[in-house]
C-alpha cells in the first residue's frame, strides 16, 4: 500500500514527524470493496474511516484531525485512541494491589480517567503494516509509567477484512501484577463525521443492566435493569429519544456516559450493539469479548475548534461505544478483574462491522 493520500485528502506526510525519539506516520488499510481506514502510530489512532452509504458514496464516520500536528493540541485527546494502561476512570486514582497502595494522576476532576496525563492515546506505538488490510502497533510501557506497576507490553492489532469488518485484536503481558483495561476511543457519526446531530441514530444494545453512577461518573457498585428507564436499548431507539428525559443518570453526565453489562457467556465474542444512521442507511454492528461497553454520546464536545476538512463537532455530534471492563474495577471486586499477573497474557477482540440497513 503505497498510498500517500487519503481519500478524503489527508496527507501522509502531515502527520510524518520525530516525536519522542520515534518516527510517526500515518498508515491507509483498503479491502478490494472500497473501505478505507487511516491509523497513526501516535496513540494508536484511527484517524478516518470511509465506508458507503446506501448510494455508494464514501463517507468518513469518525471524527479526527487534519495533521498530527493538530492531535498534539487537541482539545478531544481520546480522538480514535486507543485508552490505557487503564481505560475508563479509577476512583480518586487509587487503588492497592497485593498490598501496596498506588497512586494514580487526578485528571478527571477527583478521578483517573483513561491511563492518566500521558495514557496510552499520547505515546508513539511501534507500527508494522504488514499487508494492505492489516497493521500491528506494540508499546513498551515501562515499570512505573503513569505510576503504574510492572513493564507492561500491548500489541494491537487492526484488520480490515474482505466482508467490510474492522477487527481489532488486543494482546498483553507483563513482568509484575498490573492493571490494565484496554479500549478504542473512536467516535462514530454514521451520517459522516461533521454532521451536527446523532440523535436521530438508531441503537441497539444487548444488555439488561447498567452501571449507575454518581455525579463523578464512578459506579455506585452492583448493576441495575434497564427495564422502564431511558437507559434501555435493548430493542432500537433513537439516541435522542430520552437523553434530555427527567433522569438523574442523563442529568449526572449530560446525556449518556455509561457502562453496559453485556449480556453474555465469560469472555466469547458475541452481539454487543448495533447503530444506524436514518440519512445514509449505514449500520455498523459491534461484537466483543469483553464484558461491558462504555456509551457515550458526545455530551461535552462543544464544536469550538475546526478539525478534519474544515469540519466543527459540536455537542453530541458523535457517539462512542467503547468495548471495555467496568470503571473503577479494580476497587470492586465484585466486578470481572483488570489484574493482569506475570505469565497469565491478556487477550481481546472487537469487531465494527458495517453494511447498508435492510430499511433504508
Amino acid at each position: 500500500m503505497n498510498k500517500a493520500v487519503t481519500l478524503d485528502g489527508l496527507k501522509k506526510s502531515d502527520f510524518q514527524k520525530e516525536v519522542d525519539g520515534k518516527n510517526v506516520d500515518l498508515y491507509i488499510l483498503a479491502n478490494k470493496k472500497g473501505i478505507e481506514i487511516s491509523v497513526t502510530n501516535y496513540g494508536a489512532k484511527i484517524v478516518s474511516l470511509h465506508v458507503p452509504d446506501r448510494d455508494g458514496k464514501m463517507t468518513d464516520i469518525v471524527t479526527g484531525h487534519n495533521t498530527i500536528d493538530e492531535y498534539f493540541s487537541s482539545k478531544e485527546p481520546y480522538f480514535g485512541g486507543v485508552c490505557g494502561r487503564v481505560a475508563n476512570r479509577i476512583a480518586k486514582g487509587k487503588f492497592t494491589l497485593d498490598g501496596t497502595e498506588y497512586q494514580l494522576a487526578v485528571n478527571n476532576g477527583p478521578n483517573h480517567l483513561h491511563g492518566g496525563l500521558k495514557g496510552f492515546n499520547a505515546v508513539v506505538w511501534d507500527a508494522l503494516q504488514t499487508n494492505d488490510q492489516t497493521i500491528e502497533l506494540t508499546y513498551i510501557s515501562p515499570d512505573g509509567e503513569e505510576e503504574y506497576p510492572g513493564t507492561l507490553i500491548s500489541k494491537i492489532t487492526y484488520h480490515l477484512t474482505g466482508d467490510n469488518c474492522l477487527n481489532i485484536a488486543y494482546e498483553a503481558h507483563t513482568d509484575k501484577a498490573t492493571i490494565l483495561n484496554l479500549t478504542n476511543h473512536s467516535y462514530f457519526n454514521l451520517s459522516g463525521a461533521g454532521d451536527p446531530y446523532i440523535g436521530d441514530h438508531l441503537l441497539t444494545i444487548n444488555a439488561d443492566t447498567y452501571l449507575p453512577t454518581d455525579e463523578t461518573n464512578i459506579p455506585y457498585g452492583d448493576a441495575e435493569p434497564v427495564a422502564g428507564t431511558p437507559m434501555d436499548f435493548r430493542t432500537p431507539h433513537t439516541i435522542g429519544e430520552r437523553i434530555e428525559g427527567d433522569f438523574q443518570q442523563l442529568i449526572f453526565g449530560k446525556g449518556y456516559d455509561h457502562t453496559y453489562i453485556l449480556n453474555k457467556k465469560g469472555d466469547e465474542l458475541s452481539f454487543c450493539a448495533k447503530a444506524v444512521s436514518p440519512k445514509t442507511g449505514i449500520a455498523m454492528d459491534v461484537l466483543t469479548t469483553e464484558p461491558g461497553v462504555q456509551l457515550y454520546t458526545g455530551n461535552w464536545m462543544t464544536g469550538e475548534f475546526v478539525a478534519k476538512n474544515g469540519q466543527r463537532y459540536p455537542m453530541r455530534s458523535a457517539f462512542c461505544l467503547e468495548t471495555q471492563h467496568y470503571p473503577d474495577s479494580v476497587n470492586k471486586p465484585q466486578y470481572p478483574t483488570v489484574v493482569l499477573r506475570p505469565g497469565n497474557i491478556f487477550k481481546s477482540q472487537t469487531i465494527f462491522k458495517f453494511y447498508i440497513a435492510n430499511n433504508s
